[in-house]
Parts: structure tokens; C-alpha cells; sequence
């Protein structure tokens, strides 16, 4: 102690402040803003760091500089200037000093300074003194919560007691005159026994507060404490200037909450989180979370409906307007609304539209909301990964909303619209989620009525909703998905078909979009049927529709230029317009000939000819397949040549020849991807032809599965190829015999003029699709030279 104090210079520049006491070996930070004690600090920081700390006083007497006697002095262990000119300091006490005489008064005091040492004999009585004030302050850290019982623990094992006192007096909030008094009484005895007193009384004082607000508790009726809470609350946002602003909110929130006839399960959870806003500051991050999820909540359509429109006769009427044929489909939802005209209420059927694109799938659905006045909400599903677009977002996510399905609901504000699904069999899924899975409660009659959405956290009755899912094949949806939902099949047009949607449908809309509904233009049907045979290969409608808009954009070009003569389009000027045809009927233009056979195949886009070449060279049995082919297709290639080998006697086939020759079988439109066992006797066929130097007729097309054993099975997407025969203008069609009863619902439309042979063997197929064996080669074309 003694070596420590001999380090403080005699003369000390003088930190004073009013209303601070500082104590030896004590840490305490301290700010001053004012100029003299800046230049205290910077004479200190240049020279030792230290400085001697005195309480002011008023002054008079011989010290007129207004300084106690004693003060401490103090070392700098930290110093920030801050950038409004304060300085922040930490300082530590090193010893008590006794102020002798100034040395200098501007532009800061300077004095002389004496250190004062510690009493180093300890007896009996200052130890009894040191344990009654440390168990002072173990009764007062019991009363209260401002001291460390850590710290209170530490004193027993510090050597000094004089240190104990000062260690006590510096961490509680004694009055300054205290702590002064404290700080220059050097006798331990007499420092001790003040100390005491002072947190007697400290306890005493806290014993009074504590069973005084004890008392108020008990008196004070639930009513009253909340009047006085609310008051409080009152009077904290009038200061913060907030009180108008938040009641008026509240008040909204309450009287939407009244007025919205929210179920009993949404208006408690309404109300309470309204308790929760109320008690939050608008500056709060979490009071725009909990403002939006209300808004959510209170404003969804929970028991608000649309009343259904259920004439009969009307609905009929309407849909029969809107489109031409989809007689199922129509049919389907007369019965639901018949259903629902008989029982009253009724769960909303799960129907899915399948077929190629362009055949009305989306367009219906908008007219059973008309026919029906429900609200019509189409959301397109087609390359959505995320889970989340179907259940929404935890409330605890940044920036999380419900679910699209919730969203579009509140949008229309009605809890039984038609909801359309639209390309269901394009859904994807990857490390965010499987939305199909979480489509498998919302498509299912039996479990909707209680949808919860992530974000709203609330069930949400979907039973009344309409919904309607669309898709161009039930390949890729998932089994457990399409079992919920009732499959209605969407065929190809027939060529009559296109005829009649394009002139009730299709002329009028574009001919009212390109400006054009005041002019005098006739769409003669050949016309159509050049458009539709020869400019447009679709199974649907919308490539028809944009070669009529292209027709009249011309023509309305030709107007503004000031040729506004009548127009007649029939099936010699469609090539003014158009240009030549983009197709031409293959079949019009084959003959029998040797390994070409015709198929039938089916993609999501509708049904297709399928052509099938084959030839040879020599080699040594090796097989070449072409035309961008499927694994399940080249399957059926190789079984129809093992079968063609197994019974080469029965086809008149030379086995020897095929272990020196080469085949390559090809499907032309290479870029088209195909698959699929529905080929299997057409190419059997071709290959049979190849073998045996039979010509094949053209004018037929077949399908069918083939066995090892030459059986032939049944198919699907016969209706399809039906109509891709149909338009490709084929008559004679060869089919399996497990595909008979297939046909059983076909429209007479599709089967008029068409010949079908139905066949259980690959033999039956080979005698009646080869010619005989010509034995005349065939004379080579005659060459023509064009004239120029």
C-alpha cells in the first residue's frame, strides 16, 4: 500500500464534481462535457494519468476554491472522445489524499495532495464490525434485486477491511453526504460503525416500501388495477404522442370484428391477438406482423357465400351457348346442380378435364361460374415447386403470406366459387416441397372442410368450393392425387366439329378483336376446310383460331390502306392470305410398298399417324433404331423381330438370310419424341413386309400391343387415334380385340364411314394387311422435267 501511494505525484491536477464521491481501488465511468475538465483529462493523459478527484463544496472558509479535504486519487484506464465533444471516461481509485494548498487556479486547479494510509492494525472489534455489514447487505440483496450476490460473497475474502467498507459504501445508493463522510473517516471503528447505521437504515426504508405497496396490492380490486394499468398506459402513449393514432385503430379492429359475423373459433383468436396489438408500440417490428395477420383473418370470407343459380333449363342454356359439344362435361355438372336442387346443400365435386390442348378444358370452367353465378378463380399450377404457393408460410418467416388458395378466396371475397386448377399434370416438386401432396387435402371432399392454411393457422371450410383441375395427361399426376378427383375425358375435334366452333365461336371473336364487326366479311366453309386439312394440325382449336385472326389482321390492313371492298374468303384466296399449305395428306399421296406400314399413336396433345420404314443391308444381324424412340418402343421392336424369327416357317421367311443382313428401322418427325408398346404390330408388320418382299397396304392404319407369342393386346387413347385416322382421312382401321367394347361410347359422328377389323394375332394382322408377292419387279418412275 505504502510503494503505491509513494507513486502519486505531490501535485495533481483537480477533477471536481458535485454529485460523485470516489473510493480507493474502486472501477467507475464517468462522462464531462465541460471544458475545464477536458483540459484536466488531457494534462493528465500527458503526463501519469492520474488526477485528484474532489467533491465541490461552497466557497468559503480558508479553502475558497470550494473543495473538500479529502478526496481520492484517481488513475485513467480508458478515455473516448465522443462526437458531440463529452468525453467518456473509466477511472479507478488508487488512495485517499488530503488537499494541502493550490498551486495553480486557471485554466484548471492544481494542488498539492497528501496521501493518507490505510490503518493496517486490525482487532477484534473491526472484524465484528466487517461481518455485521456484509450481513447488512445480505439482508438488503433479499429485500431487493440491485445488488450481486457474487459480489457480497467476495467480500468474505478480502484481506483489508478498510477496503470492505469502501467496496459496500461505493456500490450502494447512499446519500452524498454519506458517502463523504464514509470517504474521510480514516478510523476503521468509526468508518464501520457509520456504515452500519447508513444500511440499517437502507433496510428499514425498503421493509417500509415493500409492505406498503403490499397493502396497495391486496386493497385494490381487479377493476381498479386494471383502470390504473390502462391509465398508465394512457398516459405513456399521450407522452409519446401516440394515443389518438392507436385507439382509433384498436376501435377499427374491434368494430370489423363485430361487424364481419366471424365463427366463434376466428373471433376468439381475433380478439386475442387485438389484446396483444393494443399492448405494442406502433414502432414495435412485430406489430405490422400481428396488424397484417388480423387483417388476414378478420376480412377472409369464413361464412360469406354466393347464392347459387339453380335452374336447370337456364344453366343448360348458358353452357350450350358458351360451347359447342363436351357433352360430358356439361352433363356432369347439370347432375350436380340437379343434386344440389333436390338435398339443399352438397359437397363440391373434385371434376379434372382431361384432354389435348385447345379442346375448351379452361374455357368451360369460366362458363359453369357464369351458369351457376359463382365468382371464378383460375390459378395455373404448371411449374410450381414450392409447398408453400398451396399452404402458405409459417407467421414466423419474414415477409410470410397464406397460401394462393387463401388469397384468392379473401380476393373474391366469397367462401363457394368455382376454383379452376389449371394444368394439374405439370405440378413440380424438389427440396421446398411436393405441392401434389399438399393439393391431396384440398382435392379431397372429405377432408377440405377443415383446411388450415400455414399462415392463418385456422381451419378454413373448402367444401362448398367448386373445384375444377385440368390437364393434357393423367400420366404424371400422382395416383393417390387422381384418385380424388373424377376423370372427364376431352376429345379431339372431328373436322365438323372445328367447322361449326369456328363459325359459331371463333369468326365472330376475332373478327370483333381485330376491329372488324362493322365490315361485311364471309367465311365460306371451304375456306375452313382448307384452313383446318391443310394450315393447322391440332387436336384442338387454337392454332384454327390464330390462322382466322391472321386472315382478318390482313384484311384490316387492306382497309386502312382504303380498300374497303366487300371480302368472300373461300378456299382459293386462304392462300393469298396464308401463303402455301404448311401440310399435305400423306396418304393421298403413298401406294403399297415394300417394309413402310401405317400406325396410330397418342400423346398428350392429341392422336398422330405413325409411320414405320424399315430396310436391310448386308451386315451381320445387328438392329438400327431411329426417330428419337423410347426404351419401351425399341422393346417392341426387338420382340416383333425374335417373333418374325421364332416362326419364320409359318411367315415363308428364310431364317439364313437374317444372320447376314442389317436392319434399321426408322419413325420420320425425328424430333418428336415416342414411346410406348402400341406399335408393336405395326412394326411387325413392316419388318414382316421387309422379309418376305410383300407389299403393304396404305390405305389402313393399326394398333396393338404384341407378345413374344404373336397375341395382340389391347391399347389406350383409342379414341384419339380413332380421330387422328379420321382426319387423316383412313377408313379401315385394325384393332385389338380387348379394345371392343372401348368403342361402345363413341359418338356416331366418329364411327360413321369407318371400317374396323379386330384381330387377336399377329398372323390375322399379316393376311390381311400384305399384298401378294409380286413376282415383276417394278418399272422405275418416269422422270419429269419442269418447264420453266
Amino acid at each position: 500500500m505504502e510503494e503505491h501511494n509513494n507513486r502519486i505525484p505531490r501535485t495533481l491536477p483537480v477533477l471536481h464534481i458535485n454529485n460523485v464521491v470516489m473510493f480507493p481501488y474502486l472501477l467507475m465511468p464517468l462522462v464531462v462535457t465541460d471544458e475545464e475538465s477536458r483540459l484536466v483529462i488531457d494534462h493528465a493523459l500527458a503526463h501519469d494519468k492520474t488526477m485528484a478527484f474532489f467533491l465541490d463544496r461552497e466557497k468559503s472558509g480558508p479553502n475558497d476554491i470550494g473543495l473538500n479535504e479529502i478526496g481520492t486519487a484517481v488513475t485513467i484506464l480508458r478515455m473516448l472522445r465522443n462526437q458531440d465533444g463529452s468525453i467518456s471516461l473509466l477511472l479507478q481509485g488508487t488512495s485517499r489524499i488530503r488537499f494541502q494548498r493550490v498551486i495553480q487556479r486557471e485554466p484548471f486547479i492544481m494542488v498539492d495532495v497528501e496521501s493518507i494510509h490505510e490503518q493496517s492494525v486490525e482487532d477484534t472489534e473491526i472484524h465484528a464490525y466487517r461481518t455485521i455489514a456484509i450481513e447488512l447487505m445480505e439482508k438488503i440483496a433479499s429485500e431487493s434485486t440491485i445488488l450481486n450476490n457474487e459480489m457480497i460473497a467476495g467480500l468474505s475474502n478480502i484481506k483489508q477491511s478498510g477496503r470492505v467498507a469502501d467496496i459496500i459504501a461505493g456500490n450502494l445508493d447512499l446519500q452524498i453526504d454519506d458517502r463523504q463522510i464514509i470517504l474521510e473517516t480514516i478510523d476503521l471503528k468509526k468508518r464501520f460503525k457509520h456504515l452500519n447505521n447508513c444500511l440499517a437504515e437502507m433496510i428499514r426504508q425498503m421493509r417500509l416500501e415493500n409492505t406498503i405497496r403490499s397493502n396497495i396490492q391486496l386493497e385494490m380490486s381487479e377493476d381498479q388495477r386494471r383502470y390504473y394499468l390502462r391509465e398508465q398506459l394512457d398516459a405513456i402513449r399521450k407522452e409519446l404522442g401516440e394515443n389518438d393514432e392507436v385507439s382509433k385503430e384498436i376501435l377499427k379492429w374491434k368494430e370489423l370484428i363485430d361487424k364481419n359475423n366471424l365463427p366463434d373459433y376466428v373471433e376468439e383468436v381475433a380478439r386475442e391477438e387485438l389484446a396483444r396489438l393494443a399492448t405494442m408500440q406502433p414502432a414495435a417490428s412485430e406489430y405490422a406482423v400481428l396488424r397484417n395477420y388480423l387483417d388476414w383473418i378478420v376480412n377472409m370470407p369464413w361464412t360469406t357465400f354466393s347464392k347459387d343459380r339453380l335452374d336447370l333449363g337456364r344453366i343448360e342454356k348458358i353452357l350450350t351457348h358458351d360451347h359447342y359439344g363436351l357433352e360430358k362435361p356439361k352433363e356432369r355438372v347439370l347432375e350436380y346442380i340437379a343434386v344440389k336442387n333436390l338435398k339443399g346443400s352438397l359437397k363440391g365435386p373434385i371434376l379434372c378435364f382431361v384432354g389435348p390442348p385447345g379442346t375448351g378444358k379452361t374455357s368451360i370452367g369460366q362458363s359453369v361460374a357464369r351458369a351457376l353465378k359463382r365468382k371464378f378463380i383460375r390459378m395455373s399450377l404448371g411449374g410450381i415447386h414450392d409447398e408453400a404457393e398451396i399452404r402458405g408460410h409459417r407467421r414466423t418467416y419474414i415477409g410470410a403470406m397464406p397460401g394462393k388458395i387463401m388469397m384468392e378466396i379473401k380476393r373474391q371475397g366469397t367462401a363457394n366459387p368455382v376454383f379452376m386448377l389449371d394444368e394439374i399434370d405439370k405440378l413440380g416438386r424438389d427440396f421446398r416441397g411436393d405441392p401434389a401432396s399438399a393439393l391431396l387435402e384440398v382435392l379431397d371432399p372429405e377432408q377440405n372442410h377443415s383446411f388450415v392454411d400455414n399462415y392463418l393457422n385456422l381451419p378454413f371450410d373448402l367444401s362448398e368450393v367448386m373445384f375444377i383441375t385440368t390437364a393434357n395427361s393423367l400420366d404424371t399426376i400422382p395416383p393417390a392425387l387422381r384418385d380424388r378427383m373424377e376423370i372427364i375425358e376431352f376429345s379431339s375435334y372431328l373436322e365438323n366439329d372445328k367447322i361449326q366452333i369456328a363459325r359459331h365461336y371463333l369468326i365472330p371473336k376475332e373478327k370483333d378483336a381485330n376491329g372488324l364487326a362493322n365490315y361485311k366479311i364471309t367465311f365460306r366453309k371451304s375456306a375452313l376446310q382448307e384452313l383446318i386439312r391443310y394450315y393447322v394440325r391440332e387436336a384442338g382449336v387454337r392454332n384454327l383460331q390464330r390462322r382466322i385472326g391472321s386472315i382478318y389482321r390482313k384484311i384490316a390492313r387492306q382497309i386502312s390502306a382504303g380498300n374497303i371492298d366487300p371480302r368472300v374468303i373461300d378456299a382459293n384466296s386462304v392462300k393469298d392470305y396464308l401463303g402455301p399449305r404448311k401440310f399435305s395428306l400423306e396418304l393421298a399421296n403413298r401406294k403399297p410398298e415394300v417394309g413402310i406400314a401405317t400406325g396410330l399413336a397418342w400423346t398428350s396433345y392429341g392422336g398422330e399417324i405413325l409411320f414405320c420404314e424399315t430396310t436391310r443391308m448386308p451386315g451381320k444381324g445387328a438392329i438400327v433404331l431411329t426417330g428419337l424412340l423410347g426404351d419401351v418402343m425399341k422393346e417392341s421392336a426387338r420382340i416383333a423381330l425374335s417373333h418374325l424369327k421364332a416362326n419364320s416357317q409359318k411367315y415363308g421367311i428364310d431364317p439364313r438370310e437374317l444372320d447376314k443382313i442389317d436392319l434399321h428401322i426408322h419413325f420420320p418427325s425425328g424430333a418428336v419424341p415416342k414411346d410406348g408398346p402400341s406399335a408393336g404390330i405395326t412394326l411387325t408388320t413392316a419388318l414382316a413386309s421387309l422379309f418376305t418382299g410383300r407389299k403393304v397396304k396404305h390405305d389402313l392404319a393399326m394398333t396393338g400391343e404384341i407378345t413374344l407369342t404373336g397375341k395382340v393386346l389391347g391399347i389406350g387413347g383409342l379414341k384419339e387415334k380413332f380421330l387422328a385416322a379420321k382426319r387423316a382421312g383412313i377408313t379401315h382401321l385394325i384393332l385389338p380385340r380387348e379394345n371392343e367394347e372401348t368403342i361402345s361410347d363413341f359418338s356416331t359422328d366418329i364411327l360413321a364411314g369407318m371400317e374396323i377389323t379386330w384381330v387377336d394375332n399377329v398372323k390375322e394382322v399379316l393376311d390381311l394387311v400384305l399384298l401378294p408377292a409380286s413376282k415383276t419387279r417394278p418399272r422405275a418412275p418416269k422422270r419429269t422435267v419442269a418447264k420453266p
